[in-house]
């Protein structure tokens, strides 16, 4: 033997334990109190419903006011009608599926681009269209005179002084791999006709394979000097290249893009409770951004939701004390509205869910489905099978954990899913920049239900042939599902949720006790690992304390609650004799 310290988790723990948490957490069967819920929801929800609304939607380029975002607006309304939903102002106090469009004015004009593309001299045909590029225009370009631009480009590299001091840009379209905010703007001021731009994209959108992405970005809006930018791809880009290697090159520019006055809208529509109307679970799935996944699958999943809720509610399947809230608008700025415009109504939010970036083919994409956790350990110390994404995340520190059960409750509603389908669910500890992070701003639980790695991310490849019905259906599944049982909150589901959350933490012990065992095997500190296994109890034990939160009208839980937290307890004691 060696002469390291004796270790505690020796003699519990064997390698099959170093798989993932999610898988681990997973029980055999659907708790009994669960199952009525969970079966209609499984049974009705749609994908392909949802995958027709995230097909039309996917077609505009949407932003705040622009016609594209109100068309998703509108087409989630006339869905929501057809439901059984009615306008608020003309709904009768007893009326229970209610909807409404709040309209706010803009402090810009919305933006909405309608055409463009790039003619060489000689060709006939684009070197880049609209019809195929749909992010080519960057945000706020202004119009071409009918007929289009034509002149000269020149080349300008990065854009720097010196670099536009050693020709004249008068007249002539430039071309650039600069800072296109700086080098647009210096363009402009020194008489430039225009802007092309190249994109170097992070190394997870595979831009060598996918050499026709373009990434939607904006110009800064400029009332002295307005002017256009437009990105090529790298495909377009090499043929250019190719063209002004042999000589001088003229080219043709056509832009078409309106600057209204519009206001903003937003579209919530609320399932209202039997018991505790004022209460509420509230889904957030955000409108703009052009892509199909990102975030038209979003729209296109919490609309069937909203439906299939409709209707289980009406057949008297489902019978929510709470209420259910959805809400289609601006990311997080219309949640943080949501949030914030009304103290009362904030008093009554007990959950939060983002729906973004939810109906991927991962065949295609990459990636996995995921569960963007609320803060819990695993954001302290990142391991396992618990790891960021390339999206971009950061070790928290202790005190920004917050113990609840509502991570784990999503995640078994999810495996639920699973279990019938073979879907694989996952998950990654906080990251933020989604609709969950205004609930969190506001100490509400809230999670993120998304995709990544996406190879198509925020480029115009994120089309319809990206998204997968089967996905749509599988997280509408077990979003709404977690909805209504919560929205429910009866007895049976409190204690079918305190025996779940057990089961999870004493498995979630295990698994954080084989992964400190292999950490001490390479060198590690005992005192470390046990303060790592120490804290994972202590969160379990205050998310055990939070589940009577879970009930719609009080009961006495002390007694089971007790014998959890007891049995918790006698569990991290054994991990570490």
């Amino acid at each position: 033997m060696s002469g390291r310290p004796r270790h505690p988790w020796r003699r519990v723990l064997g390698a099959a334990l170093l798989t993932a948490p999610g898988a681990l957490a997973a029980q055999d069967r659907t708790p009994p109190a669960f199952v009525p819920v969970t079966q209609a929801v499984h049974r009705d929800i749609d994908g392909q419903r949802a995958f027709r609304m995230v097909e039309y939607v996917q077609r505009f380029f949407r932003l705040p006011g622009n016609h594209g975002f109100d068309a998703a607006i509108d087409s989630v309304a006339s869905l929501l009608r057809a439901a059984g939903y009615v306008r608020e102002d003309s709904a009768p106090p007893s009326a229970r599926l209610v909807y409404r469009i709040e309209s706010r004015p803009m402090r810009d004009p919305a933006w909405t681009p309608l055409d463009a593309a790039i003619t060489l001299a000689g060709h006939t045909t684009p070197l880049q269209q609209f019809a195929t590029n749909m992010n080519m225009i960057a945000i706020n370009s202004v119009s071409t005179p009918e007929g289009g631009v034509t002149a000269p480009i020149v080349d300008v590299g990065a854009g720097t002084e010196a670099d536009f001091a050693r020709q004249s840009v008068r007249g002539r379209i430039v071309l650039t791999n600069g800072n296109v905010r700086v080098v647009q703007q210096r363009a402009m001021q020194q008489g430039a006709a225009g802007v092309l731009a190249t994109q170097q994209l992070p190394a997870y959108l595979q831009q060598d394979k996918n050499r026709r992405a373009i990434q939607f970005t904006g110009i800064a809006r400029d009332s002295i000097n307005p002017g256009w930018l437009l990105f090529v791809s790298r495909a377009s880009h090499d043929s250019l290249a190719a063209a002004m290697r042999a000589g001088p090159v003229t080219a043709t520019v056509r832009i078409s893009t309106l600057l209204e006055r519009r206001p903003e809208r937003t579209l919530i529509a609320e399932i209202r409770g039997a018991a505790r109307p004022t209460e509420r679970f509230v889904y957030s799935a955000h409108v703009q951004e052009p892509g199909a996944n990102d975030n038209a699958s979003g729209v296109g999943a919490l609309a069937e939701m909203a439906r299939v809720a409709a209707n289980l509610v009406q057949r008297g399947i489902a019978a929510p004390q709470r209420s259910l809230t959805f809400l289609w608008g601006d990311e997080i700025r219309s949640t943080d509205r949501y949030i914030k415009e009304d103290s009362v109504r904030r008093t009554g939010i007990r959950w939060g869910m983002s729906l973004d970036m939810v109906g991927e083919n991962t065949a295609t994409t990459g990636g996995t489905f995921l569960i963007e956790k609320m803060p819990d350990p695993s954001a302290v110390w990142v391991r396992g099978e618990d790891q960021h994404t390339e999206w971009g995340g950061r070790p928290l520190a202790e005190k920004d954990i917050r113990a609840h059960w509502f991570n784990d409750f999503v995640r078994q509603r999810c495996l639920d899913r699973a279990r019938a389908t073979g879907w694989v669910v996952k998950a990654n500890p906080f990251e933020g920049g989604s609709d969950h992070t205004p609930f969190l701003n506001a100490n509400i639980p809230a999670v993120l239900l998304w995709h990544f790695t996406d190879q198509f991310y925020h480029t115009d490849l994120d089309r319809i042939e990206q998204v997968s019905a089967t996905t749509l259906g599988n997280v509408g599944a077990c979003a709404l599902t977690t909805g209504l049982l919560l929205a429910d909150g009866s007895r049976a589901v409190t204690l079918a949720a305190l025996d779940e959350l057990t089961r999870v933490a004493e498995q979630t012990l295990r698994t954080q006790a084989a992964l400190s065992r292999d950490t001490l095997a390479r060198g590690g500190s005992a005192a470390h690992e046990q303060h790592i296994l120490d804290t994972w109890r202590d969160y379990y034990l205050a998310a055990l304390d939070r589940i009577p939160d879970i009930a719609s009208a009080p009961f006495d839980i002390t007694q089971p609650l007790n014998a959890a937290k007891r049995r918790l307890r006698e569990a991290s004691q054994r991990l570490s004799k």
